[in-house]
């Protein structure tokens, strides 16, 4: 069972062109057809026209100070002669009345609750977060957001059957018809990037664009840069405190593949669980980041973290081969796409980006100095 969650503002008519598009408020005073029940209406929350239909209609004005007044009644038109003959005190109106019945009449494919974007978070296992809609403008967008297989409050927690990337995308799938979308814009970070791009070249009708960041492609030379000494080069003196606990588990003649390694023991000591997510915490950011590093030490997030990174990590990401994103770029070619990426980023190394830039040049890319993060603009 996955946990998903939506955001959009009511009311908001996701459209350059909203002015134009703005629900119409109609409320008849005369009408000349007998049964207003003819008249159909919905009330889906859609760009349309709210209708409020009266059962009884003001056809008619009688001259005089009561509905007993012996006079042939006339129209409304022919019965206001003057102002001065009848002074505003002595024209008789019937009363104000509520609407007996009322509902929107969907005249527009235009929908109100915004574009809609689902969020594909990193990890695997890390699962989602509120701070993850800070990317959508919410004014224009729906967006989704959802905790993978055995991440976050996904149940059950941290398990491995049936867990693979084709049941992901098969996740996907079911959570898109349950919300009712036709298509969707797709955006993933890291982890997120690689299940951004195989979900797309699995479902290629149902995406309207592609925003990726940090860009992994799960290729062993990307996981051997992280787990084998690249990344850790790069923090000499954060060796000490993250990495050397990372690789002291490790009995030596064990070390010539941590993935490998720490696959045999990350079904029972927490030990272990923290220290494989404390180094990924730990170099996320370009500076340590206090609340990653937190977040580490946080039993049930380190347990599903570490074991389901790890499984992915271990099978290749359940791809048939090494270079399989690459290898099938020509199925989402035509995908406007936006490709963002921090040059320094050590979890993410950049030559994964520029990998995929060369293989899809039609791709928006733009690459940030110092951070991670960068202002961009994708419609």
């Amino acid at each position: 069972m996955i946990r998903f969650f939506t955001s959009f503002s009511l009311g908001k008519v996701s459209t350059a062109n909203s002015s134009s598009c703005a629900s119409l408020h109609l409320t008849p005073t005369a009408i000349s057809t007998p049964s207003p029940s003819s008249l159909s209406f919905s009330s889906n929350n859609l760009t349309g026209i709210s209708i409020s239909v009266e059962e009884e209609f003001p056809k008619t004005v009688l001259r005089g100070q009561s509905l007993g007044f012996e006079s042939e009644p006339k129209l409304a038109s022919d019965s206001m002669e003057s102002e001065n003959e009848f002074p505003e005190s002595k024209r008789n109106l019937y009363p104000d009345i509520e609407p007996d019945s009322s509902g929107f009449l969907k005249v527009s494919d235009i929908h109100t609750m915004g574009a809609p974007v689902v969020f594909l978070h990193g990890g695997p296992g890390r699962g989602a977060s509120p701070s993850n809609r800070r990317f959508f403008d919410p004014e224009f967008y729906r967006i989704i957001l959802f905790d993978q297989r055995g991440a976050g409050e996904s149940t059950p927690h941290a398990c491995l059957v049936e867990n693979t990337t084709w049941d992901l995308i098969s996740d996907i799938e079911k959570l898109r018809e349950h919300l009712e979308i036709p298509e969707w814009q797709v955006f993933g970070g890291s982890w997120g990037s690689t299940l951004a791009l195989a979900y797309s070249q699995s479902q290629i009708d149902k995406v309207t664009g592609i925003v990726l960041r940090g860009i992994f492609l799960l290729r062993k030379k990307e996981i051997d840069w992280f787990y084998e000494g690249g990344a850790a080069a790069t923090y000499p003196d954060g060796m000490l405190q993250f990495f050397y606990p990372f690789r002291d588990l490790i009995p030596e003649n064990g070390r010539d593949c941590f993935v490998g390694a720490y696959k045999k023991r990350l079904n029972s000591d927490y030990q272990e669980y923290k220290a494989w997510t404390m180094w990924e915490m730990m170099t996320a950011h370009l500076l340590p980041n206090n609340e990653n590093i937190k977040k580490a030490e946080d039993n049930k997030f380190s347990l599903a973290f570490a074991r389901i990174e790890n499984h992915y990590f271990v099978n290749r990401g359940f791809f048939p081969s090494d270079g399989f994103l690459l290898d099938n770029i020509d199925k989402i070619r035509h995908i406007k796409a936006t490709i963002v990426q921090g040059r320094y980023d050590m979890c993410c190394p950049m030559m994964s980006a520029w990998d995929l830039h060369k293989a899809w040049p039609e791709a928006d890319f733009k690459v940030s100095k110092p951070f991670i993060a960068v202002k961009w603009t994708f419609c």
